[in-house]
């Protein structure tokens, strides 16, 4: 695992020990960054259920600002904190240990609004729906945000959640990608 593009292009990240996190490979990440970048001129991302935090690690390289990683395992945190080290980037960071709804709540009481959204559950979980509908309840998402989804063939997203429209989907093998916007008036 590495990060592949951007000012950090080539620094090599460490996985989650253990089986407990399913890494998003470098493949499917060129694919997501192909999808909604590829680079960005600033901008807050939220990489919840973060696991290395491999995803919100390779958006700050290819340009946002500032990145809130949230995942509940403890494993998972110590590895996106031993990342941002190693990449220089633990002072555009902010990392917690929580489940994504408490995560959320605290983000609401903020209010804060992201540009980015990263969403990658483990694949048995079935609340992406439900955490979409609450990102946009709690006001989370940025008018001109995206929120992107990696998700497993089997679950079916549906083409519009609330006020957003999914407006790219892309299989890769077992795991499909969509990227959600705000429905355009």
């Amino acid at each position: 695992m590495r990060i592949i593009a951007g000012d950090r292009k080539g620094i090599i990240l460490k996985p989650v020990p253990g089986s407990s996190t399913r890494p998003t490979t470098d493949k499917i990440k060129e694919a997501i960054f192909n999808m909604i970048g590829p680079y960005f001129q600033g901008g807050l991302g939220l990489d919840l259920y973060a696991g290395s935090g491999a995803l919100g690690i390779e958006a700050l390289s290819r340009g946002l600002s500032k990145v809130i990683f949230v995942d509940r395992d403890r494993k998972a945190i110590q590895t996106i904190k031993w990342n941002l080290e190693r990449s220089k980037y633990s002072e555009y960071a902010e990392v917690y240990r929580n489940e994504a709804k408490n995560a959320l709540k605290a983000l609401k009481k903020r209010d804060i609004q992201f540009s980015y959204i990263f969403l990658d559950p483990p694949y048995n979980k079935k609340t992406v729906i439900e955490e979409i509908e609450t990102l946009l309840l709690f006001n989370l998402l940025h008018n001109n945000g995206q929120i992107i989804v990696e998700h497993s063939r089997e679950l079916e997203l549906p083409d519009i959640i609330c006020d957003v429209r999914k407006r790219k989907s892309e299989g890769y093998g077992s795991t499909v990608i969509s990227i959600y916007f705000y429905e355009e008036e």
